[in-house]
């Protein structure tokens, strides 16, 4: 990890930054939710993660994600090409042989990715308490 995302990462361990909703007046539509819709659904972040190291052909990015489908892995590599987050390369050979690998905006995204799986990683024990815990009171009515 670089020094600057290195800073980037001590900064925001350290203080939480102030966050402001959505759909404030100074800021209508400040695409929060657009972005967050791609870059936060699974598949996405678990491409990211793939191609992170290096361009990916599309039976390995398959066989590196356990559980998505052919149509599931299509339609997200395909979502983050048109974001501008993936690059599909088709080459000129019979078959056409295709890769995929992260724009300079999707290699930008990484140490995002990196530091919220970092995150889970370090609460995922109390995660896992506060469930037991809440699976574990009576249901009342809300």
């Amino acid at each position: 990890m670089s020094a600057t995302n290195t800073d980037v990462t001590l900064q925001v361990t350290q203080a939480a930054a102030p966050l402001e909703p959505c759909g404030l007046d100074e800021h209508p539509d400040c695409g929060i939710r657009d972005v967050l819709d791609r870059v936060g659904d699974k598949w996405s972040v678990l491409v990211v993660v793939e191609l992170a190291s290096g361009p990916r052909r599309f039976r390995e990015l398959q066989r590196a994600i356990d559980g998505i489908s052919q149509r599931m892995l299509t339609l997200t590599v395909r979502r983050l090409e048109r974001d501008g987050l993936v690059l599909r390369t088709v080459y000129p050979t019979v078959p056409a042989q295709v890769d995929y690998r992260l724009t300079a905006t999707g290699t930008s995204l990484t140490h995002l990715v990196k530091a919220l799986a970092d995150w889970s990683l370090a609460h995922r024990g109390s995660i896992a308490s506060a469930r037991a815990e809440y699976d574990a009171r009576p249901l009342t009515q809300a």
